[in-house]
């Protein structure tokens, strides 16, 4: 988690602050062999150099990236969770519960989609 450590430390709500840490600790957690970085000022988890998940904060919500494809393969589950979202990203607010079946089904299909990826984006 050392490497989100400065990310965090920025965050000024204490509690927006502890649910990102809650979020990162449990995707290290779920899924160890992906590698946690900062990249665009941004926190993401990388598989063999690989984008598969990244995350940002606003003052009303936190975004979850997980590349368009990701988003089309889970529109309507994001939907169903009670969150909104675009092309690229969907939005949780700071008062919503995070559904982390549905985040770990998207970081599983990415990780088998872009298993065989050898650029960072799709």
């Amino acid at each position: 988690m050392e490497v989100f450590a400065e990310y965090l430390d920025k965050i000024d709500s204490p509690q927006h602050r502890e649910r990102m840490e809650e979020i990162f600790t449990w995707v290290t957690n779920a899924f160890p062999d992906l590698k946690p970085k900062i990249a665009w000022n941004q926190p993401m988890f990388t598989d063999h150099d690989t984008f598969i998940i990244g995350f940002s904060i606003s003052k009303n919500h936190m975004s979850i990236a997980p590349e368009i494809p990701g988003i089309n393969q889970f529109s309507d589950e994001i939907v169903q969770a009670g969150y909104d979202h675009t092309k690229n990203l969907f939005r949780i607010k700071w008062g919503s519960p995070v559904d982390y079946t549905l985040l770990e089904k998207m970081i599983e299909f990415n990780i088998a989609d872009k298993a065989d990826c050898t650029t960072f984006w799709r």
